[in-house]
């Protein structure tokens, strides 16, 4: 029976790559996967990417805010059978997408993966993750580490070199990153040992 999955995990917790192994080890068996991406940047030619930080990427169709994925699914699935569905970025999808993401796997049996972060920078929900967490059958976590070693739980906003707590959820630019820091240095606001 088909599940819906939740993996989440900080930034930089190889989420990217694992979809890319999951497609790839389907792919290999001779099945066909729809692999999606809700991601705000690494769009190319009207296609959306895939890319994990080690350098491994593929194309993937991109969701937007009015993207129908169950509609998107009908028609792929129609062409060619969908043995499973994988979406990057998971944490960007609307309410809606994660619904009609329920109703793939509960009218076409057919296993449904997300992949994305659960919390933002400020450490608050993204609408995405929020619905996920509600509807997922499985939730798993894709755990990474802080500098200091303990578990990552959080993802903070580097601007400048500078840790930030305010801002828009969504934010990209060329003089911002994200670590992943323990809920203790998150909070102490310390990118390093050296307490920058």
């Amino acid at each position: 029976m088909a599940q819906l999955f939740f993996r989440y995990g900080t930034i930089n917790a190889g989420k990217s790559i694992e979809l890319i192994k999951v497609a790839y080890n389907y792919e290999e068996r001779g099945r066909h996967v729809l692999v999606m991406t809700a991601g705000v940047e690494g769009e190319k030619d009207g296609r959306g990417i895939v890319r994990s930080r080690i350098g491994v990427e593929r194309e993937a169709d991109l969701i937007r805010e009015d993207t129908n994925i169950l509609q998107a699914f009908i028609e792929e699935n129609f062409k060619n059978h969908v043995d499973c569905v994988l979406i990057d970025e998971a944490q960007f999808m609307k309410r809606h997408h994660i619904e009609e993401l329920t109703e793939i796997v509960d009218s076409f049996d057919c296993p449904v993966m997300c992949y994305g972060l659960k919390n933002d920078f400020r450490n608050e929900l993204f609408e995405g993750s929020q619905y996920l967490l509600v509807y997922a059958d499985k939730i798993e976590e894709i755990k990474s580490i802080c500098w200091c070693g303990r578990k990552a739980t959080m993802s903070a906003r580097v601007v400048d070199g500078r840790m930030v707590r305010t801002g828009d959820q969504i934010m990209t630019g060329e003089n911002t990153e994200y670590v992943p820091l323990c809920r203790r240095h998150y909070n102490e606001g310390r990118l390093s040992p050296d307490g920058e």
